[in-house]
């Protein structure tokens, strides 16, 4: 997984723990999840309105 290793995030989300409090994580997270959803909903929609209209760019033999 991009050559982090168990050690290496584990000191990422202690320094997280640190910064941000126990409470403000699962918040964060939340926030995380919900905004990556949207972005893959928008991305799903916008290929879906391109497959509508077709290829614009192609020619047709």
């Amino acid at each position: 997984m991009f050559g982090i290793g168990f050690a290496e995030l584990l000191v990422i989300l202690l320094v997280c723990l640190l910064l941000f409090g126990a409470n403000r994580l699962p918040e964060i997270g939340k926030s995380l999840g919900e905004g990556i959803r949207e972005f893959k909903r928008a991305l799903k929609e916008h290929s879906d309105e391109s497959s509508k209209d077709g290829p614009s760019d192609k020619k047709n033999p």
